[in-house]
């Protein structure tokens, strides 16, 4: 269950007009936060990422499934989705929550490092086209100026 601040902070965000991205990040950074904490932990940087979207989706960001990606992934993200807009019915099994904490807790906290992200962050752009990420680039720059 994520904490009120990432909601408010997200909520925020969508008054603002940011996109949902935006909004679905606050709760990724929540998690980083909880692993490096200790809280627990996460296999891979995108294993803490998709805990973060999944925390999103549930808390109501209206952030569309992957159009690549595993079956199964979009398959959670549009239950995720519906559970968000459906809003809270029932309280959460404690014995599947449980469960769920300590295979986390097993897992490696080096995941939310510094070096982690940047090695994730470097590789994922490696994967997309250099017309992408140029665009990304004049878009960023476009907006920075904006702001100033």
């Amino acid at each position: 269950m994520p904490e009120e601040e990432p909601i408010e902070r997200a909520r925020e965000d969508e008054r603002e007009g940011k996109s949902p991205s935006t909004q679905a990040g606050e709760f990724v950074r929540e998690e980083m936060e909880h692993i490096r904490e200790g809280e627990h932990g996460a296999r891979s940087p995108e294993q803490a990422i998709a805990i973060g979207l999944s925390k999103a989706r549930r808390a109501g960001v209206k952030l569309p499934p992957p159009k690549r990606g595993k079956k199964r992934t979009k398959r959670q993200a549009k239950r995720d989705l519906a559970k968000g807009r459906a809003g809270r019915r029932k309280k959460p099994s404690r014995k599947r929550a449980r469960a769920t904490k300590r295979a986390l807790k097993r897992e490696s906290r080096r995941s939310a490092s510094r070096q982690a992200l940047s090695r994730h962050a470097k590789r994922v752009a490696r994967q997309r086209s250099a017309r992408s990420r140029s665009a990304a680039a004049k878009k960023a720059a476009r907006t920075r100026k904006r702001r100033r």
